[in-house]
């Protein structure tokens, strides 16, 4: 049975799992690249949204070390690699973390040392990629002199109900000697381990699930785009159709989609396919959809202020929400970023300007307005408070106030306080078009 882990990786899926190792009495290591990453955490910063400092100073009373040294490898009993898995600029998948977590690996591999993959990637990788990697550095043979299986990552980050602990973890095995020490591994962290039939099946595993939220989720986007011409509340029909107890799950549009998984994950699926000669019509089809989205989204926006008698342009626009999902930072592929033009973002720690960052704006491709205005009510990655972003093209002007009504009466703070979760957005004095909404995922819902 393990009793020390090195994990490769220590963003959104490897912090999460070093938590829980250190909560299951295992001597855990952090191997990361990033400097910042290392010294945070040794430091008791967090920088991910699911683990707080007070998680971190707990995982450091328990001995826990975050590290960018690799001899961390050469006397641990289990190994995860946790690390990026993007697509590269034509759309293929992009191994290159995957390839150089496996070489550190191959340089400190001993026998009876369990390697396991958690990334997402496509079907063949741990078995194809990995483990060619793992037997010609380290001149083992996987399956006899050490342990080679995948375990796909299932992190939801904002999720306050299901975490690693109580959310099942599928494993799959090179052999089934290797399914059963992974197994006996993971049955210390989680409650429920499902061992799966091979490495292929636990990989294609994770591309099912968000291949299935892909499609269903451009399924609701094309809903949405007709059933306004046809004057039907989508979400009404939606919360009708939810209360069948059975055969119904319920998905919402929104504009576009975004995150670390399903704008990658299908399209790594799609490349399998696309490798064995044929074409996977509904993925290809769903990413179409969800990727016009932003210009519908631009386009209602632009008949609302049409109804207002008002340009576009020169016109002062609200945006709130930036991140994929309610409640976490996370801005990697949503929709409110894209590679077509450049605005400076100021940051805010206690209230005091402490930086500003350049980024990308998407709906710039599809409203050419003087000044946007942006509201986060999401901590940034680069930032540990709740900030509000002013933005202008090129360049940044100064922050403004907000106003958040509550139960209690009208709260005045400056940026970086913390935003009650129930609140109601006011019309602002200079601004052409704002609309009153509560903070919550469907706070975007009046311009669908």
């Amino acid at each position: 049975m393990a009793r020390s882990l090195t994990i490769i990786g220590l963003g959104y899926v490897g912090l999460p799992l070093a938590q829980e190792a250190c909560r299951s009495g295992l001597a855990v290591a952090g191997l990361d690249v990033s400097n910042a990453v290392v010294d945070g955490l040794n430091a008791g910063v967090s920088h991910v949204d699911d683990l707080d400092e007070g998680d971190v100073a707990e995982m450091l009373r328990t001995g826990f070390t975050a590290t960018t040294d690799t001899s961390c490898l050469a006397t641990v009993d289990a190994v995860v690699i946790c690390v990026p898995t993007p697509l590269s600029d034509d759309g293929t998948p992009d191994l290159s973390a995957v390839e150089s977590a496996a070489k550190t690996i191959a340089g400190h591999l001993r026998p009876g040392t369990l390697v396991v993959l958690e990334s997402t990637t496509y079907p063949g990788t741990t078995g194809e990629f990995v483990r060619p990697i793992l037997e010609e550095g380290s001149g083992l043979v996987a399956g006899e002199d050490f342990h080679l299986a995948y375990s796909p990552e299932r992190i939801d980050p904002g999720n306050e109900r299901y975490g690693l602990r109580n959310t099942p973890k599928v494993v799959g095995g090179l052999t089934a000697r290797c399914t059963d020490v992974a197994v006996e591994f993971y049955s210390g962290l989680v409650d429920e381990v499902v061992p799966t039939v091979g490495l292929r099946e636990a990989e294609l595993a994770k591309l099912l699930e968000n291949t299935y939220r892909h499609v269903n989720i451009a399924l609701m986007n094309e809903m949405a785009v007709f059933c306004h011409e046809l004057g039907i509340d989508l979400w009404a029909s939606i919360e009708a159709a939810k209360t069948k107890p059975f055969g119904f799950h319920a998905f919402y549009p929104g504009p576009g989609v975004g995150g670390h998984c399903i704008p990658i994950d299908p399209n790594y699926l799609s490349w399998v396919v696309r490798s064995l000669g044929y074409r996977f019509r509904f993925v290809e089809l769903a990413q179409e959809v969800s990727e016009r989205m932003p210009a519908y989204v631009a386009k209602r926006i632009q008949d609302a202020l049409n109804g207002q008698k008002k340009a576009v342009n020169g016109s002062r626009i609200v945006l709130v929400g930036v991140s994929y999902k309610a409640d976490v930072s996370d801005v990697r592929d949503c929709r409110a970023w894209a590679p077509t033009c450049s605005i400076w973002i100021p940051t805010f720690r206690n209230s005091e300007l402490v930086g500003s960052r350049s980024r990308q704006w998407p709906l710039m491709r599809h409203i050419s307005t003087k000044q946007i205005w942006l509201w986060c009510f999401n901590p940034t990655p680069w930032c540990s408070s709740p900030v509000c972003w002013s933005v202008r093209r090129r360049f940044w002007i100064p922050a403004v106030r907000w106003t958040a009504t509550t139960s209690s009466g009208s709260e005045d703070s400056p940026c970086g306080s913390s935003l009650p979760r129930s609140c109601t957005i006011r019309r602002m004095p200079g601004f052409s078009t704002v609309r009153s909404q509560p903070c919550s995922r469907r706070a975007m819902r009046w311009c669908m």
